[in-house]
């Protein structure tokens, strides 16, 4: 096993290299300038300001700059929008936020997702299966823009329950609608693929064997039917994660978090290149992080996967 994390951590360290070598020119080739508005600035200053920020180097330069700051600084650069702040700031700031509501969601949708599952597999056609399959697809058809105002009307509009938007040091009454709104959607997804994968393995030679045999039901589920039944699982919880946190953007957008998606939408429309290029990095290396943590626990689900 040691073996086959050493392999991929060899694999990811260049991706991610290419990765940000790819922001960086796509960053940089698109039109326009973070300092270039509708009112023009006069050439003097605007060629002082990027004399500032080091913009007025070469590509190469600029690029070689910022790879040495991140690799060995772990240095965003500053945030050409926000005054006296750099995108280390606006990450640390940020980011935070979205992670402790998108950590939640993803622990929700995932074990009320795959009980889901299990138990429409395990009672095939009665009418435990059809409410689990109705779930699924009601969840299915509301993702998280659709969701998001539907929750604010009804439990702040309506009922007065809950507070419409903020964070306040994340409270349960702020965090309620939000993880709910990023949840739904995807616990409808891996409920659906959860109870095909069990209906599989259930039809299985070797848990035909298992009830030959007289083993109980309970054992026959959680000893031989659960952990085969989860590998399709497990290749989709990793970018479900990453998803989850890029797709806070609507969150946050709803609910006023104050989280890093917000953040990113304000940058791309400021033309604030530095924070635009920060997290799309971040949400870049969370990819290929939980992409080898998906890829380690199919391993060990499954050890062929390691040959």
């Amino acid at each position: 096993m040691l073996r086959y994390i050493f392999r991929r951590l060899l694999v990811a360290i260049p991706t991610l290299l290419l990765l940000i070598i790819i922001c960086f020119l796509l960053m940089h080739a698109a039109p326009g300038g973070p300092f270039t508005s509708e009112r023009k600035l006069p050439p003097s200053v605007l060629a002082n300001i990027e004399a500032k920020y080091g913009l007025n180097q070469p590509l190469f330069v600029q690029l070689w700059d910022y790879l040495t700051g991140i690799l060995l600084h772990f240095d965003f650069g500053p945030s050409f929008q926000y005054k006296d702040r750099d995108v280390n700031d606006v990450i640390a700031t940020g980011f935070p936020v979205t992670l402790t509501y998108g950590t939640i969601s993803f622990v929700l949708a995932t074990v009320v997702g795959v009980a889901l599952g299990v138990l429409a597999a395990v009672r095939h056609n009665t009418l435990l299966d059809y409410i689990a399959v109705g779930v699924t697809f009601s969840a299915q058809a509301l993702p998280n823009f659709v969701m998001a105002p539907i929750l604010v009307i009804i439990f702040t509009w309506q009922l007065g329950w809950l507070p419409g938007g903020g964070w306040n040091g994340g409270q349960w009454q702020y965090v309620v609608m939000p993880v709910i709104a990023l949840s739904t959607s995807y616990m409808a997804s891996i409920a659906r693929i959860t109870r095909s994968s069990m209906l599989e393995t259930l039809h299985s030679n070797f848990i035909r064997t298992a009830r030959a045999k007289g083993l109980p039901t309970r054992k026959i589920l959680w000893r031989h039917a659960l952990k085969p039944a989860l590998m399709p699982v497990l290749s989709y919880l990793g970018p479900v994660f990453v998803a989850m946190i890029t797709g806070s953007v609507i969150i946050d957008m709803y609910f006023s978090t104050g989280g890093i998606g917000l953040n990113y939408v304000n940058a791309a429309f400021n033309r604030d290149y530095a924070v635009m290029l920060g997290v799309t990095i971040l949400y870049g290396a969370l990819t290929v992080l939980f992409s080898l943590v998906v890829d380690v626990a199919y391993a060990w689900v499954d050890p062929k996967i390691r040959y």
